[in-house]
């Protein structure tokens, strides 16, 4: 990828972000925020949020 490609890739990103409205940016940041998982499973693995579950349901 030339020089050239990647600053009509990356200006082309940057009209089409703020073409929308601020209302529309705010509510899709909203949603990626949601579809995030767990802080304890994006940081750590799966293991603690295994022990995590795993405590829950010995508790029940």
């Amino acid at each position: 990828m030339s020089v050239n490609d990647y600053v009509k890739f990356i200006t082309q990103t940057f009209v089409q972000h703020y073409d929308k409205s601020p209302h529309e940016r705010k509510s899709l940041k909203h949603q990626r925020k949601n579809e995030r998982p767990p802080f304890l499973f994006r940081w750590f693995g799966v293991l603690p949020y295994a022990f995590m579950v795993l405590f829950k349901k010995n508790k029940k």
